[in-house]
């Protein structure tokens, strides 16, 4: 009886995982950035801009997570 060693990757590549892990630390950060921005934008604004444009004081988190993150 003859035996085949398969010496294919098992799609277990510690540089690729590294570079995944940095990469998507790296989007949580400028996705984090950008929604400390959108919110302190919204936040600076008077309840009277804030009306004018329907936005609730409130709402502002909701609408800086929707803003970068989607629903």
């Amino acid at each position: 009886m003859a035996h085949a060693i398969n010496s294919a990757s098992t799609g277990f590549n510690l540089i690729a995982r590294i570079r995944g892990f940095f990469e998507a630390a790296a989007t949580s950060w400028v996705q984090a950035s950008e929604y400390k921005r959108t919110y302190t934008e919204l936040d600076k604004l008077t309840g009277r801009e804030l009306a004018d444009i329907g936005v609730r004081r409130c709402d502002i988190a909701e609408i800086s997570r929707i803003h970068v993150y989607g629903k």
